[in-house]
């Protein structure tokens, strides 16, 4: 694990399946993601919930491609394809693999082309303060928490915690934690002020995202 770890306040999710309509979906993603870099992003999630590891694999390497240097790179619920990708760490749901694995498994990773270890970031999504408890003691860099308000970036999601869910979670660990669930502009800074670390965004960045991004990134300072 990263002692002290600092997150960004601003987490981007890179959700894939927003892409699909586009002629090209890939070439698509990748100029959004350009866009948040110019926004000043120094953080991105890459989600693709419903394509092969080779679809996934290939565009992860893209977009590791383009981020080098510039922000860390977090693949959405694989081990192995974060690690085949060069990726910083990995996001782990209730229904991953379980942390205490991943973690052994990352840290066993050959070293990178310094000959270093890595230090490789996990999360782990967690949907009520309880659940949160549970997380505190896991070998985990971060916790996610929501969603903190409606959502339709997923088909089935849990129910609504609200800033109070919030507050409560952050009672539960000392961990950083990560608020994430109908998050935007309109209301980061009540999320922030609920005690989250950092706040996790699809939905409103969609549109103009680089400038969605520094009028965030203003928001959160």
């Amino acid at each position: 694990m990263t002692p002290g770890l600092q997150l960004p306040a601003l987490y981007p999710i890179l959700d894939a399946a927003q892409f699909l309509a586009a002629a090209d979906p890939l070439a698509a993603m990748l100029s959004f993601a350009e866009d948040l870099l110019r926004g000043g992003v120094a953080l991105i999630q890459y989600r693709n919930k419903s394509g092969g590891a080779r679809t996934i694999l290939g565009h992860a390497r893209e977009l590791r491609r383009i981020t080098l240097g510039r922000a860390k790179l977090i693949m959405n619920d694989r081990t192995d394809l974060c690690i085949a990708a060069g990726y910083d760490g990995v996001h782990l749901g209730q229904d991953d693999l379980s942390p205490a694995a991943a973690r052994r498994i990352l840290d066993s990773a050959l070293p990178d082309a310094s000959g270093e270890k890595r230090e490789w970031w996990i999360g782990f999504s967690t949907h009520n303060p309880e659940q949160v408890a549970v997380a505190e003691p896991m070998p985990v860099d971060y916790i996610a928490v929501g969603p903190v308000f409606a959502t339709a970036s997923k088909v089935n999601p849990d129910p609504v915690i609200g800033l109070e869910g919030v507050r409560r979670a952050r009672q539960a660990t000392s961990k950083p934690l990560v608020a994430i669930g109908g998050i935007t502009r309109k209301n980061c800074r009540q999320v922030m002020e609920a005690g989250a670390n950092s706040v996790a965004v699809i939905s409103d960045l969609v549109e103009s995202p680089n400038i969605a991004t520094e009028q965030f990134l203003r928001l959160l300072r």
